[in-house]
């Protein structure tokens, strides 16, 4: 096999690994996240695309080319967090309707100890305690 031949062929691999990827649920991503690339600026990240930083997975909300200030911890316009089923996030601060909670989402608010609120409305931007928000636990 000369060298342009296994180029192209670790090249078609690897878009069939990354096409598998992209196909798993996210529980069975969670499972095999070491699997995803790691997040890197200057780099054009798709609607939907999973990436790693800092030992979590996080699903790309918005199109964009990333900036080094812009890391998936620090901007959730661009980023969210992959949850694991049945693990109730903390409430963030959504930039717009890409990342709005939709009606039935559930948050703990104002931190990971905090009191379990549900989205009653599709869209919700607000605050739990403000509007579109009742408490469950």
């Amino acid at each position: 096999m000369t060298k342009t031949e296994l180029t192209a062929a670790v090249q078609t691999r690897l878009a069939e690994t990354k096409t598998a990827l992209s196909r798993l649920d996210d529980e069975t991503a969670l499972e095999v996240t070491v699997l995803f690339p790691e997040w890197k600026p200057n780099t054009a990240y798709a609607v939907d695309e999973r990436i790693r930083y800092a030992d979590k997975l996080y699903r790309v909300v918005q199109a964009h080319t990333s900036q080094s200030d812009w890391t998936p911890d620090k901007t959730p316009a661009l980023f969210a967090e992959v949850a694991k089923p049945g693990e109730i996030p903390v409430w963030r601060q959504p930039t717009g309707a890409q990342d709005a909670y939709g009606k039935g989402d559930r948050v703990r608010y104002p931190d990971e100890n905090g009191a379990v609120f549900e989205s009653n409305v599709d869209g919700n931007v607000w605050e739990p305690g403000v509007y579109g928000w009742k408490t469950i636990e």
